[in-house]
């Protein structure tokens, strides 16, 4: 029972090491996009 808690920390640690790794070494950034729209303002 205990070799098998040992496999699943280790496990556990390294699937967040391979997450934080992809988040800061992977390019996550949302591309820039300009938006563009008409507004039409009525004035009294």
């Amino acid at each position: 029972m205990l070799r098998l808690l040992k496999w699943l920390f280790i496990l556990a640690v390294l699937a967040f090491l391979g997450v934080a790794g992809y988040a800061y070494l992977g390019d996550l950034s949302q591309p820039a996009t300009e938006i563009t729209k008409q507004v039409t303002i009525e004035v009294d």
